[in-house]
């Protein structure tokens, strides 16, 4: 058979074959579920206790709450104990999302790293007590520049420990941290550790104080985000932004419509978790400032 005569075959069979249902439908995919969380460094300068922010969140709305390693060593030192904690938590009907510590597990030195890994298998096990899962592991003590593939290496055994204790470490960058503060690098350190576990947990400010920009969200699959930082940024020189600078979601310039959209889209299970360390929101009302988070958050939701 000729060239010619082989391809119109060719073509004429394929216009007769009925469209299968992948070809003539497509399935729309599930949009993430999101619920709410406040990160207690938003009302750090109000001097309050543990106790008193749960209650506070619980008051307002929340679902969730990220703790720091500190203010539970701090609850502890009261004379209380975890399990009174995990009480506390149920009875607010108030999940700890996430917890936020320093272990520096990914030093390049091995003895800082050794003890790093010890740090955190330690805060692991007091954080597995209070039913948090979670604990958010960034680049403390590496230094300038990092071999990204033995980041991965690093994070992969961080991610092992996390699966013995039962609290998954979630890989995070700042924006103004040079040695990792990119999204192109906590995303090459989670490829490298090559591990369906991996989670990475990206924040508003530091896509924008690093570079990062937001575009790169869309190459993310949806279970490898379950916490997001929420807050906003002014027109301020970017690489002359604070985390002092953070603002309510919506009150600055960030893209936040947009970025919603998109980590809707990527399915999955998130927290949107309210993080700001901003001294005007300290001198103000704890009840009204976490009111006031979590209703700037909902309206991108």
């Amino acid at each position: 058979m000729k060239r010619r005569n082989l391809l119109k075959t060719i073509a004429l069979g394929a216009a007769a074959l009925p469209l299968t249902p992948a070809l003539a439908s497509t399935t729309k995919k599930k949009e993430a579920t999101i619920q709410f969380s406040l990160n207690t460094s938003t009302l750090r300068g109000q001097k309050l206790d543990l106790p008193q922010i749960i209650e506070i969140a619980s008051k307002a709305g929340y679902d969730g709450i990220e703790l720091w390693i500190t203010e539970m060593e701090a609850y502890l030192k009261t004379g209380k104990s975890l399990s009174s904690l995990k009480k506390l938590f149920s009875d607010a009907k108030i999940i700890p999302v996430n917890a936020i510590g320093f272990a520096p597990w990914m030093a390049q030195d091995v003895a800082k790293s050794k003890a790093g890994f010890e740090q955190m298998e330690k805060e692991m096990e007091m954080l597995a007590e209070i039913g948090c899962t979670r604990v958010a592991a960034p680049a403390i003590g590496a230094t300038d520049p990092i071999d990204l593939l033995a980041a991965g290496e690093q994070y992969a055994r961080l991610i092992a420990l996390g699966r013995k204790t039962g609290v998954m470490p979630q890989l995070e960058f700042w924006g103004s941290f040079a040695p990792f503060h990119h999204l192109g690098q906590v995303l090459a350190t989670a490829a490298a550790a090559n591990d369906p576990d991996a989670r990475i947990l990206p924040d508003i400010y530091h896509l924008f104080r690093g570079g990062s920009g937001f575009e790169g969200l869309k190459l993310v699959n949806g279970n490898a985000i379950e916490v997001f930082h929420m807050n906003d940024f002014t027109t301020k020189p970017r690489l002359e932004q604070k985390d002092s600078d953070r603002i309510y979601p919506g009150d600055g310039i960030a893209p936040l419509k947009e970025v919603a959209a998109i980590l809707k889209a990527m399915g999955g299970h998130k927290f949107m978790s309210l993080e700001l360390f901003n001294e005007t929101y300290w001198a103000q009302d704890a009840q009204e400032v976490a009111n006031t988070g979590l209703k700037k958050m909902k309206q991108f939701f």
